[in-house]
């Protein structure tokens, strides 16, 4: 029967080797994980977590925002709520409306984190499908793929969504063995929890679905199970975002605007197959690349016949629908690929241990073909785990953001008015009255002084000032350089290894009644601060 199948003889976990692999995916995920708080936060982190907080001080349950869902919204509003409770009894504040999302962020990120670790735990249990070393070999890699390490650090949705996608696949796998109406509607149910994540997440459903119709001599018929994981989806959207009925116009207008953006972007931007490959490209490496080539070959193979050919079947659908869909899309972000990555970890390990198998047929050794097995994992582990460690070793050194904020929390005084260019920098908004722009040449310097800005934060690396830029865009270089020539430059911050990030100059606006050095002067002035 289907649910006696496995890949390997050797069916007994390893306790040891399951601990030494959770801890290690713990470790990449937990270190560094306050990095950026609270002026270099990811994208999405801001709107986010603004939206709980305001549902926090209002009592407003609806997100009035529905580009993506709000179950993970909702989750991080019961972790504030947490955190509030715990401050308030350490006399960090005495009322709501002393909080603001700066205080919630660290708290955030330890439940991304647990969550990214805990699919770690899950594509485990889902490899015990096919084998003990199967299992603990996807785990492994899972572990380290950097792509999800990173994402693992930030509040968004992207790893909470792999984590009910993921979580989903076990559930279907588990349905498949059991063949009740309960297991069916258990995988369905997570599938609809991971669309009320992130709207892509519900794709998993295409899994429970599938999985009805692969059963061999079902006991009952098999629409009964299609409707039992329909039923349960559609049930646990609905409670985790119950504000898609009580306010559908907006919801409506929401996925119409998703819906909008992807059309829209096809024109222009780069395709989603592009993006994937590159994502997939630094998350795996070109070893694992080849690996997971060579794993889904075999699993379409082992799919069409065989035992196990419903686990197959579901092992390479998922995966491939997800892309797919995708990548018939412009615009699309690299970060949403994660629910892929569980799925990739499995099919790199059946083609590692699977593949070295079939060797047995001309006689070779047990030892060379051990020696094979670990060679491959050495191979498909170690680069995306240098990665992940060189990543979290960035993060945790003290960046140039984290060196502006420290001198313009010194030396500007509170209230002044800062504009900021580009988005990755913030100021906070109790202190100072900031205002971000995607380029600072794209206003005028007399704007400035007529809008009685004080300081300006350039990141001249992004154009202009970057080595040979000025051949590449003189015009653009000429307008930051009379910049900096009407403005004082008070600080200029440069990368280095102990130092990484971008460049930043902050600039102090300079009234048009008042003297401006020449350039010579100015450069003289400063050199020190450089």
């Amino acid at each position: 029967m289907e649910r006696e199948w496995r890949e390997a003889s050797d069916m007994r976990p390893s306790v040891a080797g399951l601990g030494v692999v959770l801890a290690v995916a713990a470790i990449l995920r937990f270190w560094a994980l306050g990095s950026g708080i609270p002026f270099a936060v990811a994208a999405g982190e801001p709107e986010l977590m603004a939206r709980v907080v305001r549902m926090m001080q209002t009592g407003d349950f609806n997100p009035h925002f529905f580009d993506q869902p709000a179950l993970y919204a909702y989750v991080q509003l019961a972790v504030a709520c947490l955190r509030f409770v715990f401050g308030a009894s350490a006399g960090s504040w005495g009322a709501l409306s002393q909080v603001t999302a700066d205080d919630f962020y660290l708290w955030g990120r330890f439940v991304t984190a647990v969550l990214g670790t805990a699919t770690v735990y899950l594509v485990y249990l889902i490899g015990m499908r096919w084998g003990a070393r199967h299992a603990l070999l996807a785990a492994g890699l899972m572990a380290v793929i950097p792509n999800h390490v990173r994402e693992s650090h930030y509040v968004l949705t992207n790893v909470p969504m792999a984590f009910f996608t993921t979580l989903s696949f076990l559930l279907t796998l588990r349905a498949l063995e059991k063949q009740t109406l309960g297991a069916f509607g258990w995988a369905g149910a997570t599938a609809g929890l991971a669309a009320a994540t992130n709207y892509p997440g519900g794709l998993i459903l295409v899994a429970p679905l599938l999985a009805a119709y692969l059963i061999s001599n079902p006991a009952r018929p098999r629409r009964s199970f299609v409707l039992s994981a329909l039923g349960a989806a559609v049930g646990s959207f609905l409670i985790a975002a119950p504000c898609t009925l009580f306010d559908l116009p907006h919801f409506l207008d929401g996925l119409a605007h998703v819906a909008g953006t992807a059309q829209g972007s096809r024109a222009g931007g780069e395709p989603g197959w592009v993006t994937y490959a590159n994502a997939l490209r630094s998350g795996l490496w070109w070893p694992g690349i080849a690996l997971l080539l060579w794993g889904t070959a075999q699993a379409v193979v082992r799919a069409t016949g065989g035992p196990g050919k419903a686990r197959f079947a579901l092992l390479v659908v998922f995966p491939g629908l997800y892309v797919a869909v995708a990548a018939t899309r412009a615009g699309v972000e690299a970060q949403s690929l994660m629910p892929v990555f569980p799925m990739a970890s499995l099919l790199i390990a059946i083609a590692i241990v699977s593949g070295v198998s079939v060797l047995r047929r001309f006689s070779i050794p047990r030892a060379a073909r051990t020696a094979l097995i670990v060679a491959f994992t050495v191979v498909a582990i170690l680069p995306p785990a240098i990665a992940a460690i060189a990543f979290d070793r960035s993060a945790g050194r003290v960046s140039t953001y984290a060196l502006a904020y420290s001198w313009i929390s010194q030396h500007v005084p509170a209230g002044s008015n800062v504009v900021v260019e580009a988005g990755d920098f913030r100021l906070p908004a109790a202190r100072y009255h900031a205002v971000t722009v995607g380029r600072l040449i794209d206003v005028d310097y007399e704007t400035y002084l007529a809008r009685r800005v004080d300081y300006l934060v350039a990141f001249p690396d992004a154009y202009g000032n970057a080595p040979g830029a000025a051949h590449r865009h003189p015009a653009e270089d000429a307008a930051y350089q009379s910049l900096l020539a009407r403005t004082s430059l008070v600080q200029a911050i440069d990368p280095s290894r102990t130092n990484p990030g971008p460049q930043i100059r902050i600039l102090k606006c300079v009234s048009a009644v008042t003297p401006v050095p020449d350039s010579k002067a100015v450069e003289k002035v400063n050199r020190p601060g450089r």
